[in-house]
């Protein structure tokens, strides 16, 4: 059996898929995903040059920012924690391995410094905003408070991969906060309507085959494989390690389970990823 990663924040317990043997399904007892805070934007060219990249040969390069001194020191503690070793400066030569950079209140022109030698950071902004024009608030790939940055350590470590959750909602339930990613699967029949299967959920062999036979849905699916195998390596490239697929369909219990369970097991088969799966509707049973 797979092992699937729990996204931050959850209690829940695994259960197997009968038909889906690759993944394990959580259905967690508390609400909707919550995932790690994730506050990059574009902001124009002038950030798009030092958002390219912050993992590079072997190397993952983070910089701490905060509102205080005391705010910097103590994330960059919880790095150190996490494996990271701290360096004093933003450099070129860094060796192989976790670093991490405290940056000192005020001072983000060495971050432009580094963005014009070309050097690859991920910018972590510990605290409400620092209220600097063009400081480590605005700038930051990732803002976060004291509980998440142990979490967000782990997950900005190198080599670490990527947590991608498929989530199966019911439309009439609202739509999962933080989805990068919103499926509508309403568009394939509905097995709601045949009396035999009715009572089921997309759990069952027999629902996932009514839906998986259509030929609707292994184009959604394949569209989907070809969409993220192009662009799940450019939103690691800008320092988002979690991501949420929501597959919608009328009641969040057939059509939108079955979608969220095989692209799941699609996903895991890729080796690269940690793969989560919530049924939110079905947990609430």
């Amino acid at each position: 059996m797979s092992r699937v990663r729990k996204a931050a924040g959850y209690r829940g317990r695994y259960l197997d898929a009968p038909q889906h043997g690759e993944v394990r399904v959580r259905l967690a007892a508390c609400g909707s995903v919550r995932t790690t805070s994730i506050a990059w934007k574009a902001r124009g060219a002038a950030y798009e040059k030092h958002s390219q990249c912050w993992y590079n040969g072997g190397v993952t390069l983070v910089v701490i920012g905060g509102p205080t001194e005391e705010r910097v020191e103590n994330a960059v503690r919880a790095f150190e924690a996490a494996g990271f070793r701290r360096a004093s400066a933003i450099a070129e030569d860094l060796k192989q391995g976790n670093i991490v950079v405290p940056l000192r209140v005020g001072a983000a022109e060495i971050l432009k410094q580094a963005d014009d030698r070309g050097i690859l950071y991920a910018l972590v902004h510990h605290g409400p905003d620092d209220r600097i024009k063009d400081g480590t608030y605005a700038r930051a790939h990732h803002r976060v408070e004291a509980p998440e940055l142990i979490e967000l350590a782990r997950r900005l470590g190198a080599n670490q991969k990527m947590l991608v959750t498929c989530v199966a909602f019911a439309f009439k339930e609202g739509i999962p906060k933080d989805s990068a990613f919103v499926v509508d699967a309403r568009c394939l029949d509905n097995p709601y309507w045949v009396d035999d299967l009715r009572d089921l959920d997309g759990r069952d062999p027999r629902i996932a085959q009514f839906v998986l036979d259509q030929r609707e849905a292994m184009v959604l699916l394949d569209s989907l494989c070809t969409m993220l195998g192009a662009l799940l390596p450019a939103y690691r490239a800008r320092g988002r390690m979690e991501l949420t697929l929501a597959f919608g369909c009328t009641g969040g219990r057939q059509r939108s389970v079955v979608l969220a369970l095989e692209l799941a097991r699609r996903l895991q088969a890729r080796g690269d990823l940690d793969v989560g799966v919530e049924l939110r509707e079905l947990e609430q049973r």
